[in-house]
């Protein structure tokens, strides 16, 4: 079976693929941007796609022998407000492509939406349900409430809650009801569904075994992980303040924040849940599912994070622009450090595993103020660590930078800055031959936004002398 992926990039489209290609399928990957996504070209039977359906899909260049298309795509980040006309209009371009194509049936995985008041982001959801059953094609829909996976943004806002804060005051929603869903059960039905006669035309919630309020999915994880925790609700906190709270407490962006917080206020429990036993599965409890979740961390087989999808980048879709770094206009830090041939591996080891638990390799308190100062900000903070400590792929979230290109054959990592600053900046690292000797360079890069820009620079340039003086050399020493 020939099978379009869109959101080939995502939380979701990333642990969908592994399944599809394992049954056989060959697929194509629907991306924004081809150059970050050549890692998906791993896989066997996959090919990629350029497009942006905020756009016209360009139907001379589009593929269009495919069977079954799945449509995972969604703006939860993009803005706080405004996102439903965006989600209508990816829809209707996303259905005109499959209509001049040999399309068979679409799949859409969404939110459930079983209450009379829902948020803008379930209602925008419910309307691009709308508008994808307004085809020929025959459409199967599946609505879920929270997924519960390594990675997943709903996980790891329960994981930095619970993990960071023995004792929380906490808003009056956590009270709200919520039926959530292992991934890998997620995972397994929108396998099940393709082109099964008997899911064709339709709409299935799906959920796990347990209808939980908030509040019980955070003292279930604490169980999980044997924490004591105490929890107050209070009914004063509003909304904004409710945002506010998870923004600076957890991983997630504003704008996700925002939009989450939202939703939980509408209870997302499943009223026809009848997929499971049209296919012969159970579904695992919430606790089961956390306990999957964790087996899956230990080793290190987070196969993606919402992290890294370009959902929680100030940039989003301009990222690639900055693969090239400017040469003029600029300020720069060099720094280059000789290197033991025999020591090459393990300093580009080092390299690879720069930020998150590792640290930066010099004051990394230093490095945690900045991060708090980002987050005061309305920036990313240093809260989104990394998700492997020593795989990098390019487009992955590294603190609050963002890898651009991790070429570990050529020996060069370039990451971008998406800290809050008046300027744009670029961080490098290359190991490299001359004059027969092997050195490590390390290069920042800053390209000011007029005059405050320029004095931000050099306001910190006694730090940065010796934050990137002493980080060249411990990545060299580091054993």
């Amino acid at each position: 079976m020939k099978v379009l992926l869109t959101g080939a990039n995502g939380y979701i489209g990333k642990h969908l693929l592994p399944m599809l290609i394992k049954e056989g399928h060959e697929v194509i990957c629907c991306v924004r941007n081809k150059k970050r996504a050549q890692y998906l070209l791993k896989y066997p039977n996959v090919t990629l796609f350029e497009v942006d359906f905020l756009k016209p899909v360009d139907i001379k260049k589009a593929p269009k022998n495919f069977d079954v298309a799945f449509y995972l795509i969604h703006s939860l980040a993009a803005s706080v407000h405004g996102f439903e006309e965006m989600e209508k209009q990816s829809a209707r371009h996303f259905l005109q492509h499959c209509e001049l194509a040999s399309a068979k049936q679409i799949i859409f995985l969404t939110g459930i939406v079983n209450e009379k008041n829902l948020s803008p982001h379930l209602r925008s959801r419910k309307n691009v349900e709308r508008v994808l059953k307004n085809s020929p094609i025959p459409l199967t829909v599946l609505r879920a409430a929270i997924i519960v996976g390594s990675g997943s943004a709903s996980f790891e806002i329960i994981r930095d809650l619970v993990e960071k804060l023995p004792l929380m005051i906490a808003p009056a929603w956590l009270n709200t009801r919520c039926q959530p869903i292992a991934l890998e059960d997620v995972i397994g039905y929108l396998n099940g569904v393709m082109l099964n006669p008997a899911c064709l035309n339709e709409t299935f919630d799906i959920g796990g075994t347990d209808i939980l309020t908030y509040k019980e999915m955070l003292l279930e994880y604490a169980k999980v992980r044997k924490l004591k925790r105490y929890i107050f609700t209070i009914p004063l906190m509003t909304p904004r303040l409710s945002s506010y709270w998870l923004y600076f407490i957890t991983s997630v962006n504003y704008r996700i924040a925002v939009n989450l917080v939202e939703s939980m206020q509408v209870e997302v429990v499943c009223k026809d849940n009848r997929l499971g036993e049209m296919l012969d599965t159970k579904p695992i409890s919430y606790e089961q599912s956390i306990r999957n979740t964790f087996k899956r961390i230990e080793p290190n087989m987070i196969v993606s994070s919402w992290r890294d999808s370009f959902i929680s980048s100030s940039a989003q879709d301009r990222l690639m622009d900055f693969v090239h770094v400017p040469e003029n206009g600029v300020l720069k830090e060099k720094r280059t450090v000789e290197i033991d041939r025999r020591d090459k591996e393990r300093v580009l080891n080092n390299i690879w595993s720069i930020g998150g638990k590792r640290g930066w390799y010099y004051a990394n308190s230093l490095w945690k103020i900045r991060g708090i100062i980002d987050k005061l900000f309305g920036g990313t903070g240093l809260k989104r660590g990394r998700t492997h400590p020593n795989d990098i792929q390019n487009g992955d979230a590294l603190d609050f930078w963002r890898v651009i290109l991790a070429d570990k054959q050529s020996a060069r990592l370039l990451l971008f800055a998406e800290m809050k600053l008046p300027g744009e900046a670029w961080l490098e690292f290359k190991i490299e031959e001359q004059n027969a000797r092997l050195y490590l360079k390390q290069t920042a890069t800053f390209r000011p936004y007029g005059l405050k820009g320029r004095i931000y620079w050099y306001m910190l340039f006694p730090a940065h002398l010796f934050i990137f003086t002493n980080m060249a050399k411990n990545l060299v020493k580091y054993k």
